[in-house]
């Protein structure tokens, strides 16, 4: 999809939460976007010459940022609410992945793209381990650049020969990776671009992770790779295995963290490294374990927030956000955190900075987006709050955590480019999906 974003857009008196610390949150205020960048914020900027999107009665904020979604399951959605971790493995990666042809890839991660968009979310990393094939990879992105969403694309491994590839493999990552950077993403400032989703010590050999390191490396992508996702991972106490084999560093994500050890998380702050965190999956998915916010505050570390699967859970960041919310306020109310120091209350603040800044930080992508600052790009949210379930609003940042869903989103803007209108996206797209996700979710389900 190639699109110019116009000229100049002013969104016009709104009550704007800007997510940058030395700005804070403005009622009656302005935000001014050039071809695609935002050059100001603040009261009465001038109009002239711009598209003026009315933003009295709304909220306007930095667009949500997904630090972690597997995209191409997005067409069977709600297919393991009921599985626990260990079922799920078998159904989506040993029952269903190999079945996956890359047009199932494109419906799910077209379909997955637009709900995030509908959602507020502007940025999402498609964490994308069903690389079956070349084509595989070429219809994950060529879905992701239709969509219009800001993306990371995570290259991972295929599902055909599984247990090859994930049973203490000491094969290396697919090669296919550097002709995705020789040829599809070789930008790092495009709006869709790569990233290397890894296995890691708990699934290959040490060696293994080695080479696929110092390939990513050699590439210049950042890698995410999921660690301690249940006990019996956790056990393998893989983070540990990188810091003594020197390898760990600020450009390595890592998912989910539940079940490492207190020093692992020290480990990842003192290198420099950041966790991708899904409240809802790590609380609702047995086997996974706790999420572990209560560590990642406690050392420090850089993290942002993400919808996993939508197999088990919600597409939307605000259930994120919410979940997060509740689950830490609970460990530190029933005395139940992990961690055995003292820790600061959690507020609606801090949670809404890991939708937003952190996740931004997370992927690499914070001096871009992730905040309404000018000189970064113009990735912008705005919410009716009107609605009756949020007006109303006395604290724009409380009314967004605690009870927003993707019903209240109005208008969302990537790149400068405006993607929802009016509370509705472009229909003839949305269409194409469906009708591709549908055909796409009865061939894998049909038997």
């Amino acid at each position: 999809m190639t699109e110019h974003a116009p000229r100049r857009i002013l969104i016009q008196g709104g009550w704007v939460v800007t997510g940058d610390p030395a700005v804070g949150t403005l009622t009656g205020c302005d935000v001014l976007i050039e071809d695609g960048v935002i050059t100001g914020v603040g009261p009465g900027l001038s109009g002239d010459g711009a598209e003026v999107i009315d933003a009295r009665d709304m909220i306007v904020f930095p667009g949500l940022v997904d630090t972690h979604k597997h995209t191409w399951q997005s067409a069977v959605r709600h297919r393991c609410t009921e599985l626990d971790l260990q079922t799920y493995f078998g159904e989506m990666f040993g029952r269903l992945g190999a079945r996956y042809r890359p047009e199932d890839v494109y419906a799910g991660n077209l379909l997955g793209a637009l709900s995030a968009i509908d959602a507020g979310t502007t940025t999402l990393m498609d964490w994308s381990h069903v690389q079956n094939s070349p084509e595989h990879g070429d219809q994950a992105i060529a879905a992701l650049r239709d969509s219009g969403v800001r993306a990371v694309f995570g290259h991972g491994w295929p599902l055909v020969d599984l247990p090859a590839w994930i049973m203490g493999s000491d094969r290396p990552h697919t090669v296919d990776v550097r002709r995705i950077r020789r040829e599809l993403l070789p930008d790092d400032d495009a709006l869709v671009t790569l990233h290397l989703a890894g296995r890691g010590p708990e699934l290959s050999t040490l060696e293994a992770t080695r080479a696929d390191l110092a390939m990513a490396r050699d590439l210049g992508i950042r890698v995410s790779i999921h660690m301690g996702c249940g006990p019996e991972f956790g056990a393998m106490a893989a983070i540990t295995q990188l810091d003594r084999a020197g390898l760990l560093g600020p450009d390595l994500n890592f998912v989910h963290c539940s079940e490492c050890a207190d020093d692992e998380f020290r480990m990842i702050a003192d290198s420099g490294g950041t966790v991708a965190l899904a409240p809802q999956h790590e609380q609702a998915f047995p086997g996974i374990g706790h999420t572990p916010i209560d560590r990642v505050r406690a050392f420090g570390i850089t993290a942002g927030l993400s919808t996993d699967t939508e197999t088990h859970g919600a597409a939307d960041l605000f259930t994120q956000m919410r979940a997060g919310l509740a689950a830490h306020r609970s460990q530190l109310a029933e005395g139940r955190s992990r961690y055995t120091g003292k820790l600061e209350p959690f507020g609606v603040a801090e949670v809404f900075a890991m939708a937003t800044q952190g996740g931004a930080d997370a992927l690499g992508l914070g001096d871009r987006v992730g905040s309404l600052t000018a000189g970064k790009r113009a990735d912008v949210v705005l919410v009716r709050a009107t609605d009756p379930n949020l007006f109303p609003v006395t604290d724009p940042v409380a009314a967004l955590v605690s009870a927003a869903h993707p019903g209240n989103v109005d208008t969302v803007l990537i790149d400068g480019i405006v993607r929802k209108r009016g509370g509705a996206l472009d229909g003839g797209v949305l269409g194409r999906a469906r009708d591709l996700a549908l055909a796409s979710h009865d061939r894998l389900l049909g038997g």
